[in-house]
């Protein structure tokens, strides 16, 4: 069983792999090729996958959910999942977007699948 005190990488990928492909597509790299915001970007990366794999996606952000906020961090972190960063002041980019922390920001990626 997946225990966020004692994660390794492969831990990590195993426990979410759903969650962990997201990087390679529009939350990843080139998010700003995805729209303008992070917002658009999380709307795009639940759009372009199928109702099975957003189905997994779902239970996958449910189970990150119900760590505490300080394991999110450090799963979100130790993952490399995101290319980006979420919680980064982005006043000065053109790509704009920014959630005060990973739960709130993985919620909304919640909200996106679900919808």
């Amino acid at each position: 069983m997946f225990s966020p005190s004692n994660f390794t990488h492969s831990d990590i990928r195993e426990a979410f792999p759903r969650l962990s492909s997201l990087g390679s597509g529009p939350l990843g790299e080139y998010a700003d090729m995805y729209g303008d915001t992070l917002d658009e970007a999380i709307q795009e990366g639940a759009s372009c996958h199928g109702l099975q794999f957003n189905l997994e996606a779902i239970k996958e952000l449910q189970r990150l959910l119900s760590f505490t906020d300080e394991q999110i961090g450090r799963i979100t972190h130790a993952w490399i999942l995101l290319s980006i960063d979420v919680t980064a002041d982005d006043s000065e980019a053109t790509f704009k977007g920014r959630y005060l922390t990973y739960r709130a920001f993985w919620e909304a990626v919640l909200r996106a699948f679900e919808n």
